[in-house]
């Protein structure tokens, strides 16, 4: 094959991904230096389109970058006026009192925002102030100078769905090159693999942990929403079959976020998360509020649960890990948007400086030195025995040893020190026949549904004359070993639906990719046994189309 000849063009800061980090990082820079030139690329169809969150919103992060944020029209309006924690049981619950757990888990002062609409609001600031922004832009790699990340490649079209190879309509798309490149792409970002592989940047780290985050949005009987109201549960239905928890928050317009969280460490490979979700949505205490109404929005994405513990290094020549690429998700506090928004305006005066210094393509050194000393260290730092503890003990040892640690870390120490997390979320899944199947219940199509209906309301679209942007390393792995040995967990773990075993009369099983279903959330090339699924990113602005989440 020909070499690929691509148009180019230089920026100083190329910044791949629109979410809280990337655009607060675009925004910091233009406040330093206005005639810095400075690129957003989005791999949505629009800003906003690929973000999925809780989400409670601490305004800490916009408080440093934008301080007169109120007075600028941000659609973060639903102050939190009351904080549930519930253990559920199958059929009640207990309410767990506020006063013994440590203030850090206090809601007081923080907003219940669409974190989608924020990524929109915060666009049209940082396009206010001259910055570039060009969703519908996958990043499809990564561009190399010797040994230093030089720039992306971007907007790459018309490869041929069967071979991969460019096809009669295939366009190149562009080098953007600069002298610094941020990768904000969210947890599990294609280039940032590559790039923590290249340099080995998790070298010394603990391996990152995961979630599987779910959410539907309900309007709901007005008579039952209490707008600023955040309830969150644990218990039922996971029981001892994996971690997670539920949120439910009640925003504005008589709409709640109903979310359901499973810890992606789970032994069991016959438990199906969406499912577990699906059967939450019928406890009394939940399907009482949901009754007459309707559920107008479905969505999913892994979360980075690791925390301090599993953060890796985060500069390498050239380049800089933001937000959730690095994971700084406070785990029981189920948040970590603030912390995304810290790191960008970190990044982006680190930058500033070294182009300032007249430097270009080294390591930005100070950008994760102000990581993991300042504000964002210090939110981790404090919860960073929680995920740890829980793994290990479970929910109810994990709550009372993790509420003492939270404690006591709030009054400058620990008794546990800092505990290490184990194998990896893929190496955590049992054999089949260890484990007992499953029964769940059959979707109602009131309170439940069945996932295929469900992504129809993630109003996700891929362009089908692709090549499916899910590759296997090896095409008989999932048959030929994940099948035997996990019962393919993958027709389980998805969210989406986009794994199937179809066994037909006669023949063989074979294992389907329906790429298409897609909703870009990356269990897959998390969760896989045999690490055998590699997520990359489809062309175009493939993927789901979120209004609000």
């Amino acid at each position: 094959m020909s070499q690929i000849v691509r148009e180019k063009m230089e920026y100083d800061v190329v910044i791949v991904g629109a979410g809280p980090a990337g655009l607060s990082a675009a925004i910091r820079l233009k406040q330093l230096d206005a005639d810095l030139s400075v690129v957003v690329l989005e791999k949505g169809s629009e800003v906003g389109a690929h973000i999925l969150s809780g989400a409670v919103l601490d305004p800490s992060g916009l408080d440093a970058l934008l301080p007169d944020w109120r007075s600028m029209g941000a659609p973060i309006k639903t102050l939190v006026k009351e904080d549930n924690f519930y253990m559920l049981g199958p059929a009640g619950q207990i309410r767990i009192p506020n006063f013994p757990m440590p203030p850090l888990m206090n809601n007081h002062g923080n907003f219940i925002v669409s974190m989608g609409n924020v990524c929109r609001w915060m666009a049209g600031v940082a396009e206010g102030l001259g910055v570039e922004i060009f969703p519908g832009m996958s990043c499809s790699e990564l561009v190399f100078d010797g040994d230093r990340v030089a720039g992306v490649v971007a907007g790459e079209f018309g490869r041929d769905p069967a071979t991969g190879e460019p096809g009669p309509s295939y366009e190149p798309g562009m080098e953007l090159l600069g002298k610094y490149v941020f990768l904000s792409e969210g947890v599990r970002g294609s280039l940032a693999k590559v790039v923590m592989d290249r340099y080995e940047l998790s070298k010394g780290h603990c391996p990152q942990k995961f979630g599987l985050g779910m959410k539907e949005i309900w309007e709901i009987d007005p008579a039952k929403h209490r707008e600023g109201t955040v309830t969150h549960t644990m218990g039922w239905p996971l029981g001892s079959n994996a971690g997670g928890g539920s949120f439910i928050y009640h925003l504005e317009k008589n709409q709640v976020y109903v979310g359901f969280v499973v810890h992606l460490n789970y032994e069991n490979p016959h438990l199906y998360p969406y499912m577990e979700f699906q059967r939450f949505k019928h406890h009394p205490m939940v399907a009482e509020l949901l009754a007459g109404g309707k559920r107008v929005a479905y969505g999913a994405r892994a979360i980075s649960e690791g925390g301090w513990q599993s953060m890796p290094k985060m500069v390498a020549p050239g380049v800089a890990l933001l937000g959730c690429s690095v994971g700084m998700v406070n785990v029981p506090r189920i948040k970590g948007n603030h912390n995304a928004m810290l790191s960008g305006k970190a990044a982006a005066e680190a930058a500033h400086a070294a182009i300032k210094a007249g430097r270009q393509g080294d390591e930005l050194t100070a950008y994760e030195t102000e990581v993991r000393g300042g504000a964002i260290g210090a939110d981790l730092k404090k919860v960073r025995n929680v995920k740890p503890l829980w793994s290990k003990f479970g929910l109810v040892a994990s709550l009372i040893a993790g509420g003492l640690d939270m404690w006591t870390n709030t009054l400058g120490f620990s008794l546990f020190g800092t505990l290490k997390h184990g194998k990896s979320d893929a190496a955590a899944t049992g054999l089949a026949k260890d484990f007992a199947p499953i029964d769940y219940p059959r979707p109602d199509g009131k309170l439940s549904f069945d996932r295929l209906t469900n992504v129809a309301y993630s109003f996700t679209n891929h362009d089908e004359a692709q090549p499916s942007h899910l590759k296997l390393r090896d095409p008989s792995i999932p048959i030929a070993v994940n099948l035997p040995k996990y019962a393919e967990p993958a027709q389980r773990y998805c969210p989406a639906g986009v794994y199937e075993v179809v066994a037909e009369d006669g023949k063989d099983p074979r294992f389907v990719i329906n790429f298409q279903n897609c909703v870009h959330c990356k269990t897959c090339d998390i969760k896989d046994p045999s690490q055998n699924i590699v997520w990359t990113t489809p062309q175009g602005a493939g993927g789901p189309n979120y209004p609000n989440m």
